[in-house]
Formats: C-alpha cells, sequence, structure tokens
C-alpha cells in the first residue's frame, strides 16, 4: 500500500544532508559514500512507486491510496508504514554501512 513512504522520506533526508554537507571540511568515508545510499534509496523508492502503481494500490486520484478507501484501511496502511517501510529502510541502510565498511578495510591490491 504505502510502504515506501519511508524510505522515500529517508532518500529526501540523505538528499538534503548530502547538499548540506556538501562543502563539509570532514571529508569521512561516511560522507564521502552518502551519494551511494541516496541513489540506493530514491532508486528502490521509484521502483515500489511504480510497482504500487502496476497493482493497482496507488491511484491518479484522491485519496491517492486505495487503502485509504475502505473503513479502517488508514490503520491498515499506517501498520504497513510501521513494519514493512521501516524493516525496507533499515535493511538498506545496513547494506550500505556494510558497503562503506568493506570499502574502508578491504585489504590493499598487491
Amino acid at each position: 500500500m504505502c510502504c515506501f513512504l519511508v524510505p522515500l522520506t529517508q532518500a529526501a533526508a540523505t538528499s538534503a544532508v548530502r547538499k548540506i554537507t556538501k562543502n563539509h571540511s570532514d571529508n569521512s568515508v561516511w560522507l564521502q559514500n552518502l551519494p551511494s545510499l541516496e541513489k540506493m534509496l530514491w532508486g528502490g523508492s521509484v521502483m515500489l512507486i511504480i510497482d504500487h502503481i502496476i497493482n493497482g494500490e496507488l491511484m491518479w486520484r484522491f485519496p491517492f491510496f486505495t487503502a485509504l478507501e475502505t473503513e479502517g484501511g488508514a490503520g491498515v496502511m499506517l501498520r504497513e508504514v510501521a513494519t514493512t517501510g521501516v524493516a525496507m529502510s533499515a535493511a538498506v541502510t545496513l547494506l550500505w554501512v556494510a558497503f562503506v565498511l568493506y570499502r574502508r578495510f578491504r585489504p590493499a591490491k598487491a
């Protein structure tokens, strides 16, 4: 229904942080790899939006989410955001952390 809202919000926040810290003097490994996280989140969010449109869970008219057309649908929608959306964002972020740590500590080529 709307599990993409959490990664979409995280993508927007990541973009804002990257733009704010673009000229930051501290070039930590985390800031250097922030564009990777940003691309992962935006790409995943766009793919989820397309999937939800194809499956008929998103509409082009208000209330936009089909779950909101039924009685009690808002609770179901919020539960999905809290469970699936948070889990997806956490998984993407943990994958990015593993990627950054691998790049930082990989053995040098001989």
